[in-house]
């Protein structure tokens, strides 16, 4: 089987279900976005090993799978997603690293190392996607749910680049407000 098809060469691609849409759909900007997510997720573990982080590939993958779906054939993908099992999830893996770190008394800067800065580029996307989502999700309750996993994951993401701040031994610099 060929990788091209040569069907999007007029800028128009086919959800899951076979009905084709233009390529600016605003479906494909969220599951675009996701999947850009998940890339640089990729490019993070390459530079940082964290075990939860593959999971939350798998998870970004089935919600991508979910919004990639005609609307009415969504029931297959959706039984295989619980989106607020995931966000306690991510609430968890937050508390559990939160536990280790001092009070932020500031706010801090992305950078420091690559795997810092590399939490924070997926932390932005993340954001991006949620607000890419929620405007999708005004009127459909299952994509709802999802843009609250995503909230809660930049909080995450947040978290884990203070968390590689400390396991680097790497002072965050923080960020000047003012005089």
């Amino acid at each position: 089987m060929k990788i091209y098809t040569k069907k999007g060469d007029q800028g128009y691609t086919s959800l899951v279900g076979g009905t084709r849409v233009p390529k600016n759909n605003p479906l494909l900007h969220v599951y675009g976005t996701l999947d850009e997510l998940n890339s640089f997720i990729g490019v993070l573990i390459a530079h940082q090993h964290y075990p939860f982080l593959t999971q939350i590939q798998q998870d970004l993958f089935k919600i991508g799978g979910l919004i990639a779906t005609e609307p009415q054939n969504r029931e297959r993908y959706w039984k295989n997603l619980d989106p607020q099992t995931m966000t306690q999830q991510v609430e968890q893996e937050i508390d559990q690293i939160s536990a280790q770190l001092e009070p932020l008394r500031s706010f801090i800067l992305p950078q420091g190392s690559h795997s810092i800065a590399y939490a924070h580029v997926c932390r932005t996307i993340c954001r991006r996607a949620e607000r890419e989502l929620v405007h999708l999700a005004q009127e459909d309750q299952q994509l709802q749910l999802c843009s609250g996993y995503l909230n809660r994951l930049s909080d995450f993401f947040y978290i884990l680049s203070r968390y590689f701040h400390k396991i680097e031994n790497i002072n965050p610099t923080n960020c000047v407000l003012g005089d």
